[in-house]
C-alpha cells in the first residue's frame, strides 16, 4: 500500500514534464489524452513520432519492441522501478507464506511437521504442485506494480493480445516438436528409469501443465516483461535492459549442491534467459519468451527430469545426478546446441 502511495504522488508532475503539458488533478481531457497516446501505443508501429515517446524509441530496436516500451516510458524513473522491484518481492513472499501457513493450520496437529518438510524440500508430486503455486504470488507482484508505480495497465506487460497468442503458439508448439524429435533420439544412446506409475501420471497432469504456465509466465512477467520493459525505457544499451534480466534471472538458479555443474547450468539458463529476450525484442511481445519457457520446463518437469532435482511430477528420470561431472556437463552441452537450433526456428518462423 505505501509502495503504491508514494509511487503515484508525483504522477501529475513527472507526465507534465513529458507532455509539456500542464496537467491538474481534475483535467478529463488531458487524461484522456493520454490514455489514448497509451491505447495507439500498442497497435501502432513505431510510436516514435509521438512527443511522448521521442526520448525512449531507438532505432537500433525493432519498431514492435519500441512500440511495447512505449508504455513504460511514461514513467521510466529508476526510483519507480526500485519500489517497484520491491513491491513484487513483498507480494511473492507474502503469497508464499499464506500457503505455507495455511497448510500448516490445515495439517495442524499430527501433520504440520511432514507438510513443513514436504513442502521446503519439494518432495512428492504434490508438494511440486504446491511450490509451482506459489508462483500465483510472483505473477501477481508485476500485475500490481505496473499500475501502482507506473501508472499503466497490466496488459502492457503482455504486448498486443494478437501478438501474444500467435507468439506463444508458435514457440510453446515448435519447441515441444523439437523436443520431442531430439528426446525420441536421445533415449537410443541413454536410456532413462522409470519414475511416476503412468496412471499417477497421467492423474496430475490436468493440475501440473497449468500450474506450469503460471510458473513460467510469472517469471517471464518479472524479468522479460517488467524488468526489461522499464530498463529498456531507461537505457539505451542492450547489456542493461536484455542482458541485466537474464543475469538475475540466471544467477537465481545457483544451486551449490550441483558442484562444478553450478555454472554449466548458470551458463545454459543465462542462453535461454537472452533467447527469450531477444524473441521479445523482435516480436513486442511477451507471448513467444512465455512460450520457450513453458515448452521447455514441460519436458525438464513432467517428462525427465535430472536426479536430484524437482522430479516430483516427473515420468522418468535421468540415470545422473545433478552432481555428476561425466555426463551432466555433456547433456547440458546438448541442451544448448539445441537452444540454439530452436532459436533459429523461432526466429524464422515468428518473421512470417
Amino acid at each position: 500500500m505505501l509502495s503504491a502511495i508514494s509511487c503515484t504522488l508525483a504522477g501529475s508532475s513527472v507526465l507534465a514534464r513529458l507532455t509539456g503539458t500542464r496537467i491538474w488533478a481534475t483535467g478529463k481531457s488531458s487524461l484522456t489524452s493520454i490514455r489514448g497516446l497509451l491505447k495507439r501505443s500498442l497497435t501502432t508501429f513505431p510510436p516514435c513520432t509521438t512527443p511522448i515517446f521521442a526520448e525512449c524509441c531507438r532505432p537500433m530496436r525493432s519498431p514492435e519492441f519500441n512500440a511495447y516500451i512505449a508504455p513504460a516510458c511514461l514513467y521510466p524513473q529508476l526510483w519507480r522501478l526500485g519500489l517497484g522491484i520491491l513491491l513484487i518481492l513483498f507480494v511473492y513472499i507474502g503469497f508464499i507464506g499464506l500457503v505455507f501457513w495455511a497448510g500448516v493450520i490445515a495439517t495442524f496437529p499430527m501433520g504440520s511437521l511432514r507438510w513443513a518438510n514436504a513442502v521446503l524440500t519439494v518432495q512428492g508430486a504434490v508438494p511440486t504442485l504446491i511450490m509451482l503455486f506459489t508462483f500465483i504470488g510472483m505473477a501477481l507482484g508485476p500485475i500490481i506494480a505496473a499500475p501502482a508505480c507506473h501508472m499503466r495497465g497490466p496488459g502492457t506487460l503482455f504486448g498486443p493480445l494478437d501478438v501474444t497468442i500467435r507468439g506463444f503458439l508458435t514457440a510453446s508448439v515448435t519447441v515441444l516438436l523439437v523436443m520431442a524429435a531430439y528426446s525420441a533420439v536421445m533415449l537410443w544412446f541413454q536410456p532413462v528409469q522409470p519414475n511416476l506409475p503412468l496412471q499417477e501420471w497421467l492423474g496430475y497432469l490436468p493440475y501440473a501443465v497449468p500450474l506450469i504456465l503460471i510458473q513460467t509466465g510469472a517469471e517471464e512477467l518479472v524479468f522479460r516483461g517488467y524488468l526489461q520493459q522499464q530498463l529498456a525505457a531507461r537505457f539505451k544499451s542492450p547489456l542493461v535492459w536484455m542482458v541485466l534480466p537474464a543475469a538475475l534471472f540466471a544467477a537465481l538458479h545457483w544451486d551449490p549442491a550441483m558442484g562444478n555443474n553450478k555454472w554449466l547450468v548458470i551458463g545454459v539458463t543465462f542462453a535461454m534467459a537472452l533467447i527469450a529476450s531477444d524473441l521479445v525484442q523482435r516480436t513486442g511481445s511477451l507471448g513467444a519468451g512465455i512460450g520457450l519457457h513453458f515448452a521447455n520446463n514441460i519436458f525438464a518437469l513432467l517428462f525427465v527430469s535430472v536426479q536430484d532435482t524437482i522430479t516430483g511430477l516427473a515420468l522418468y528420470v535421468t540415470p545422473f545426478n545433478k552432481a555428476d561431472t561425466a555426463e551432466l556437463p555433456l547433456a547440458l552441452g546438448m541442451d544448448l546446441l539445441l537452444l540454439l537450433v530452436i532459436w533459429r526456428i523461432l526466429r524464422i518462423a515468428l518473421d512470417r
